[in-house]
Order: C-alpha cells, then structure tokens, then sequence
C-alpha cells in the first residue's frame, strides 16, 4: 500500500464521487483513479465502497478506513514538517515590549539597529501598561523594554533614554485653547482627567505638580489607558496632563497646548532583568545611545522628543 492510495481514497470519500475527485482535487484520469481504488481494496481484503448512479458511498469497512488514513497522512506531514525545521536552524528572535503608544517613536529605529547588525532576527512587540511590562520582564516573557522607571524592582535595571514633559490636553474648542500656554490655575475649575493606578508612576508626577503648584484639582475621571483618557476629554469637555507622546493619538477634536513656565516631566527608560545574558541583550544595549541619537534626530533633537509645536492646533 502506498501514501497515493491513501491520498487518492482520502479525496474520493471526501468528493463523494470518483469523476468529482479526479477532476477536482487529483487531476487525474477517472478510469485511472477507479483502478487504483479497486487495487486499494484488493490490499485491504474487503470493499471499502459502493457504486451508485449518484457517485459512491463508503461502506463500514470504509468509513473506518478513512479515519485512518486521515491519521496516517497527517502524521506523514507532520514527520515531514519536522524533519524541515530540525534542517535549518532556529530563527534568532528578540521581544521588545513598549509602553502602549512609545512603539511609534521607538519600535522602528529599535528594529533597525537590530538587524543592521542581524539580518535575518526575528523581532517580536509587545504593548502593555508600564507595570504589566515590569512583570513580563522579571517572568522572562520580554526582552527589553520601553517603561516607567518601576520602583522597588532590583532584579530590573534601567537605562535613561528621554525626559519627556507633560502637556494640557483638551478639546479643541474649549475656553482655554485659545491660550498659548496654561498654567495649573487655569484648569482649577475644570472637569480635570487624571490617569488610574494602570500608569503608578505617572500619577505620582502629576499629583505631586499640582500639589506642589498649591492648586486644588479634584479628579473628576480616572482613566486606565491613554486611548481612554483621550476619549474622556472629548467626551466630557475635560482636561488632562499627559506625557507628549499622547500627540500621536490626538483626533482633531482634540489638542494641546505646553504648560506655563517649568513643565513638570517623566522619564522613559529601557528596562531589562539584571540576569538576562542573552547576547541579543547586549548587543541591543550597547547600541542604546545611537538608538537615543537616532529618534531624537527625527523629532528635530529636542529633549522629551517634543512635536507639541507641529500637532497643538496652531
């Protein structure tokens, strides 16, 4: 018995008649392919199918032999899949993971780098919350990260890439768009945004500058993403202090405008775990500061990479 009788049966069963099958999936002759199914049931010792004016019919015989030769071929293909991948050699692979919405400014240059050095690496994104990221490092799930500076982590290190400032978003025809910059007095009153307990770090940046500014700011929403933050201003006519990655989502309903004098900022950094020694690691953070020089050359060189000027409405 040979692997095409078991093809051939396979197809005629499953067209449910020998010219549909010869035509259709084997492309073969139809007196051709009935002579190699009564030479299968010569082999077997038993009919495995009758013939009737409306195409054939398995018998029991056959409909058992089916569910075998399914098995049988499907683990012909799979000896040769496997036999194919233990040929070649793995593919090089790398997990970077990004703080929801920084892979627009980083994952491109990030990339690269990596395969000007190896061209044929497999990288692989990933886009979380900064502490989701924390634990998807120190679990061994990413190899790198674009984060929040975690606290209390000491398996992590951290190596500084830009302190990015934070900006007022608002809608677009609200009273205070018509301003150059706004101070925090200015959104006193208003029905203010504040980021949940998914984004620690950053919520300790804006509590502590408003606190330290002597403003009174009540938090009206609490939003866990920044596409929900934005989707807040809009939808309630508030206002928010977002890092000025946040541009790169912004609809038109939406803008924003710097913070009067000192802006308060928040660090972006490149996490990983202290006992990772994978050579791609390495390799990565040794080109950490041409990575830095890149993005910040497109983004016209300014520290935090700002493109408030290009994208807040004027």
């Amino acid at each position: 018995m040979e692997l095409r009788h078991l093809r051939y049966f396979v197809a005629v069963a499953e067209e449910g008649s020998i010219t549909l099958a010869a035509a259709r999936r084997l492309h073969t002759a139809q007196p051709s392919l009935s002579r190699q199914m009564r030479e299968l049931e010569t082999e077997v010792g038993t009919p495995l199918m009758t013939r009737t004016v409306r195409g054939i019919e398995l018998t029991a015989a056959g409909r058992a032999f089916l569910d075998h030769a399914r098995l049988a071929l499907s683990q012909v293909e799979a000896a040769g899949e496997a036999a194919r991948r233990n040929a070649q050699p793995a593919k090089a692979s790398f997990v970077m993971g990004f703080l929801t919405g920084t892979e627009m400014d980083w994952f491109g240059e990030a990339v690269r780098l990596l395969r000007d050095e190896l061209p044929s690496i497999e990288v692989i994104l990933v886009s979380q919350t900064s502490p989701e990221l924390a634990s998807a490092l120190l679990r061994g799930k990413v190899d790198v990260a674009f984060l929040r500076p975690e606290p209390d982590i000491p398996e992590l290190a951290f190596k500084h890439l830009t302190s990015e400032p934070l900006v007022v978003v608002l809608p677009s025809d609200h009273r205070l768009a018509v301003l150059e910059a706004i101070g925090p007095r200015d959104i006193e009153s208003e029905t203010f945004v504040n980021v949940s307990n998914t984004a620690p770090t950053l919520r300790v940046v804006i509590d502590d500058y408003l606190r330290s500014a002597g403003v009174n700011i009540a938090t009206a929403h609490e939003a866990a993403s920044l596409s929900m933050a934005i989707s807040l201003i809009a939808s309630t006519r508030g206002v928010a202090l977002l890092p000025v990655y946040a541009l790169n989502f912004l609809p038109r309903s939406v803008v924003s405008r710097p913070l009067a004098n000192d802006a308060p900022t928040i660090d972006l950094v490149l996490g990983y775990h202290k006992a990772n020694t994978s050579p791609l690691l390495k390799l990565f953070l040794s080109r950490t500061g041409d990575l830095i020089a890149s993005v910040s050359k497109l983004f016209g060189g300014s520290e935090g990479f700002s493109r408030a000027d290009g994208r807040n409405g004027h």
